[in-house]
């Protein structure tokens, strides 16, 4: 696996090595020797799994409050999407500021997002399908969410908007005066 720093401090895409022959290839998702090099060693308590049918969908921006905040690790599996984090540490130098990666299942390219962000996505094909490895359980009273159009982060989707779900959309503006993040 080969691991490269996203601007966002410890994210991280991870590029599989990929070992191909005759019937097929080969890769490696996950080695606790290699993420420990990085001092990452948390534990993976929940995996799931996405099924996104139109091109254009937004899921997104997702968190969950302390103490139920949640490293990431996302693979997509069939399709391709723009997968997007906000920085919403209340220390952090980049608070509120994003980055997006394009996961594809041609490039098996992941996602590490450490614990302090919002996470969503936009599909960039029809039936995109996303692989989510958890350090925490879903806590429901825990859950929260950032506005995908919130001008206070300025995201720029790469697509037109064609599905989201209520609840997405009905995220509430960042007040700056009184979010002080995770």
């Amino acid at each position: 696996m080969t691991f490269t720093e996203l601007p966002l401090r410890g994210a991280f895409t991870i590029d599989l090595n990929v070992f191909s022959d005759d019937r097929g290839w080969f890769a490696r998702t996950y080695c606790k020797e290699e993420f420990s090099k990085l001092n990452i060693e948390q534990e993976w308590v929940q995996m799931n799994h996405s099924f996104t049918k139109h091109k254009g969908t937004i899921r997104g921006m997702h968190f969950q409050f302390p103490p139920y905040s949640e490293v990431k690790m996302i693979r997509c599996i069939s399709g391709m999407v723009y997968d997007i984090i906000v920085d919403i540490r209340k220390d952090s130098l980049t608070f509120l500021q994003y980055t997006g990666v394009e996961l594809s299942s041609a490039d098996r390219r992941m996602i590490y997002i450490p614990q302090g962000f919002a996470h969503g996505f936009q599909a960039l094909s029809d039936n995109a399908e996303l692989i989510y490895h958890h350090s925490q359980l879903y806590a429901p009273k825990a859950e929260g969410g950032l506005l995908y159009n919130d001008p206070a982060i300025g995201i720029e989707w790469p697509s037109t908007v064609t599905e989201m779900s209520e609840r997405d959309k009905n995220h509430p503006l960042i007040n700056l005066e009184t979010f002080k993040g995770i």
